[in-house]
Order: structure tokens, then sequence, then C-alpha cells
């Protein structure tokens, strides 16, 4: 048994340097979830401790009393993407939690127009269909309090399944890991998504990638890899909270988001990049917040050749009343950089609330 895993130790980084390691894989696993965490910028890692955790760093579900559920939906690009979750939690006993969660980002009735002409060249519009582009997965969360005081860990074992219609599908499978440490006022946290790297592995039809060789010639002649290995990424916060008053309370935190490749990130080298955000979030006796946070901080250049530093601005309300919180995320406000801003909306059920 031992020569076994001395000979699978030996042999796993030469079958990494033979797959695809790609700097940008999975990307619809890095857009976040909860509107309340949006409105902050992503800016949550230290503080997570509901069932959100459980995609923002799951050792926050050692937080939780009860069941509690979450829902959110969201639109993309002016409507043409949607991008939806869902999540559970409950904990398992004083000291220890589980969560599950499923994530959609998908990208429906996409015309297929690989057979619009026929081999005699007629054009038949009763030929042409519709498919969809979606990237689903599914995240099994497990946190604990470890022996020392206000240390909490926790993992994800996620589950990958991306479509483009019946061109081709994939399959994938990932961990992540995160811990949380609080000392007085202060909060910390590190996520390390993908810490095990991700694999997915495509099947293509080479059918249908045939016919789409055959309608654009010269272009798309090589047929892509079938192995994907996602690179890991590190989020790390630091948080605090103060008090403003009687009934007004402010939390802070200051997230660097890190990942092992040169980017347009404000910090980029050939071994690290790193994109700061700040998230604030202004609560009043815990009923009613107001959120704002900056982040997604690029280098960009211009068709002119001049280099510019864009960042995004988000913005976000909510409130709770009688057990259930409703929130609201507007970001990238003013559509700066290249996207369109985007409004999410998402609620939470804490069931503690029905038990009183």
């Amino acid at each position: 048994m031992k020569r076994k895993h001395l000979l699978f130790f030996l042999l796993f980084p030469l079958v990494i340097n033979a797959q695809a390691l790609r700097n940008y894989s999975n990307e619809f696993l890095t857009i976040g979830v909860d509107a309340a965490a949006l409105g902050m910028s992503r800016s949550v890692v230290a503080t997570t401790n509901d069932v959100n955790a459980g995609y923002w760093n799951p050792a926050g579900l050692v937080n939780i009393k009860d069941y509690q559920g979450s829902l959110m939906y969201s639109s993309y690009f002016a409507g043409i993407a949607s991008y939806n979750y869902a999540a559970f939690a409950m904990p398992i006993d004083n000291r220890s939690a589980l969560g599950i969660s499923i994530i959609r980002f998908g990208v429906d009735d996409i015309l297929n127009t690989t057979e619009l002409i026929d081999s005699q060249g007629n054009i038949d519009f009763n030929r042409v269909s519709l498919f969809s582009a979606a990237d689903y997965a599914l995240n099994i969360s497990y946190a604990r309090n470890l022996i020392f005081k206000n240390v909490y860990f926790g993992v994800n074992a996620k589950i990958v399944r991306r479509t483009i219609g019946d061109f081709a599908k994939s399959w994938g499978v990932g961990l992540d890991a995160g811990i949380q440490y609080q000392r007085g006022d202060w909060k910390f946290g590190l996520m390390v998504r993908d810490i095990s790297t991700t694999f997915n592995i495509w099947t293509i039809d080479t059918d249908a990638f045939a016919a789409v060789q055959n309608a654009i010639p010269g272009q798309n002649q090589e047929l892509p890899e079938a192995t994907e290995i996602t690179k890991p990424k590190v989020q790390f916060g630091v948080a605090r909270t103060f008090n403003l008053g009687r009934f007004f309370h402010l939390l802070t935190e200051a997230d660097l988001n890190m990942r092992f490749a040169r980017t347009n990130d404000l910090i980029s080298t050939d071994l690290l990049s790193i994109d700061p955000a700040l998230g604030f979030q202004l609560d009043y006796e815990n009923f009613v917040f107001l959120r704002a946070g900056v982040g997604n901080f690029q280098n960009t250049t211009e068709f002119d050749g001049n280099k510019n530093l864009s960042l995004q601005p988000n913005f976000g309300v909510g409130f709770i009343y009688n057990g259930i919180q409703i929130d609201y995320a507007l970001t990238n406000i003013g559509s700066i950089g290249n996207a369109l801003f985007s409004n999410i909306f998402s609620v939470k059920i804490d069931f503690s609330f029905f038990r009183q």
C-alpha cells in the first residue's frame, strides 16, 4: 500500500503538467452569492456566519443555531444570462454544521443555426433549433469548531456540471477549505478555493464539431482539449464591528483576492495577482441594513495605449422581519468597466425564529 501511495505522489505532478492548467476556469463559481455579500463587494470571508457561508467560507457554518435556507436570483448582461442559487444548512451539534447548495449560471434559448443551410445550399429556418449553455455546481459543506476557542474550520466538496447544448458536456470535482478566527472585536478569515485543483473532463460531440468546421472553413480546426484543471484561488479577510451609539453598528471588512497567475488586477506579478476589496454594512438594531463596497480593481489599456485603473462599486439594502431576511444589491453602479449593472435579490429564512 505504501508503494502505491508513493507512486501516486510521484506521478501526480506529471499528470497535472500534462493537462490544461487554466488561469480562468469555472469562472461562474467566482461571481458570488447572496445579495448581502455582493452589496459589500464580496468582502465577507471573515464575517460570513449563516447558510451562505457554505459558499464564502464554510467555516462560518458553525455559527448557525437552527435550520436555515437561502435563495437568490440575478440576471447579467441585460437579462441575457441568469444566475440562481439555493442553499440549506443545519447544525449537527454545538460544534459542527452541515450545508448543501446549488448554483446555476446559464444562457438559454440560443439559436442553433448549424443546419440552417442544407447540403444543396438552401436556407430553411425550420432547421433552426434552440439550446442552452449552462453551468451547475453542487456544494456539500462541513464545518467544525477546532480545539482552540474561536477557531473554526470548514471544507467544501463540489461537483461541477457544464453543458453547451448537445455539443459538449463536462463533469468536474474539487475541494475548497476555509478557516475563521476571532480575537476580541477583530475577525479573520481565509478561504482557499480549488485547494485540490478542480478537474473538468469534457465530452465533445465530434459530429457537431465537424459541422461547425465545415460551416466556417479555416476556423476552429483544432478539437479543444478535453481536460481542464482549475488553479487554486485564495481570499483573505480582516473585519471589525464598531458600535455607533445605542442603536447603530458598522461592520467593516477588507479582503485580498489572490490568483496564482499574472492578470490585470491592481497588484500583478508572474507568481501572484491581488485584487483588494472593501465592504461596509450599517445596521439599525440588526433590523435594517445599508451596505456599500468597492472592488474589482483592474488595470485596463485603452485603444490609444493609455492605461487606466477601473473599479466596481456596489450598493445594497436589506431587512429582517420574523425570521425572514430580504436583501437587494445593485452591482457595478453606473456600468463602470465593460459590464452592465446587475440587480440581485436574495431571501434567507432562519427557522430558529419559529421555534421561539
